[in-house]
């Protein structure tokens, strides 16, 4: 057997629920190559939570595909001088497979689609554009395909849940909201996040109101509505729409970290298909997620990193429109959150 390599550069530098579905890979190789140093290729946006994971050793930043030609020129040199063994991309494009090319990188693997994969000597067929499963499935097959190629053991499974922050962060991040809304005693807290980040299409905030409506949360439950740092204005719209159900919105000024020791927290995430939802995924928390029925948007294609236990997934009836979501229907998925989880 070869020799093991010393570093492995990870690359998913897309979204931040993209990044995401890739933290099992980070997991596997750590878990199998204990000595070898992985490194993750991120946007700036979601450097922070790459460098909160425990199976990434250390984080470079993708300047982006807008970026001039001297940072992209930096970003060769940054990655040249790292001497990679090899390279996984769970996301390929020509930018980054050119670079990576003329990086030398010995080992470079990517999914055999697009252009890219010119610029890659190791290949796995994958046709991800049919969503026969999750999307994290589809990076944890690129991974195992590494490890047969280097003849490691691929019986080597990963224990959930994929992010963890200590205890007293994240109590400390509930304390700090509670006393800020005036709020006494311990109260469960069911976040719910209406913004979708443009990622995929979502329940109108009238869906998302009647959904909370049809819980019948009793005084030991705490609505909270978070939003990103443009979504705002749909947090407090959703506000007023909640009439007499206790809630407070959550504004964090505190940066991704912060919220996500705070969504430890929670019993209950709902939300649709975005990045805040699969961070919740990844820390295990209890998900009821809304997807459209696209079919490379689906519950299946997009499914969280939490146990099956954990999770529940909604789309449109099949005789609708793929992106119809008005015709999920609201009050049987309250009644199935509610039996699940309260």
């Amino acid at each position: 057997m070869a020799a093991l390599p010393q570093k492995i550069l990870i690359i998913r530098n897309d979204k931040l629920g993209d990044f995401m579905l890739s933290l099992p890979v980070f997991k596997l190789l750590k878990q199998a190559l204990p000595q070898t140093s992985l490194h993750a290729l991120v946007p700036e946006y979601t450097r922070d939570i790459a460098l909160a994971c425990d199976a990434i050793d250390e984080v470079i930043i993708d300047p982006g595909k807008d970026a001039a030609f001297r940072e992209q020129r930096q970003l060769l040199h940054t990655i040249r001088q790292q001497h990679y063994a090899a390279v996984i991309t769970l996301f390929s494009t020509t930018r980054i497979g050119l670079c990576l090319w003329l990086a030398g990188i010995p080992y470079r693997l990517a999914p055999a689609t697009k252009l890219a994969q010119i610029f890659y000597n190791h290949r796995l067929s994958q046709r991800r554009s049919r969503s026969e499963k999750p999307e994290y499935q589809y990076n944890l097959d690129l991974a195992y395909h590494y490890l047969r190629d280097q003849q490691i053991d691929t019986d080597t499974s990963v224990a959930l849940p994929y992010l963890r922050f200590p205890q007293n962060c994240v109590t400390e991040q509930k304390r700090v909201f509670l006393d800020s809304q005036n709020i006494s005693g311990d109260p469960k807290l069911i976040i719910v996040h209406p913004g979708s980040g443009g990622s995929a299409n979502n329940l109108s905030l009238q869906q998302f109101a009647r959904l909370i409506h049809q819980l019948k949360l009793n005084s030991n439950y705490h609505v909270v509505i978070t939003a990103g740092p443009d979504e705002q204005a749909i947090a407090r719209e959703l506000s007023t729409l909640l009439e007499d159900t206790p809630h407070s919105v959550y504004n964090s000024q505190s940066g991704l970290i912060s919220f996500a020791q705070f969504l430890q927290n929670a019993v209950l995430f709902i939300s649709g298909s975005t990045g805040p939802l699969h961070i919740a995924g990844a820390l295990d928390v209890p998900t009821a997620a809304f997807y459209p029925r696209r079919r490379s948007a689906t519950s299946l294609r997009w499914q969280t990193l939490n146990s099956e236990e954990n999770r529940l997934g909604f789309m449109p009836p099949a005789d609708a429109d793929e992106q119809a979501m008005q015709r999920i229907d609201i009050d049987a998925a309250a009644k199935q959150i509610t039996d699940k989880f309260l």
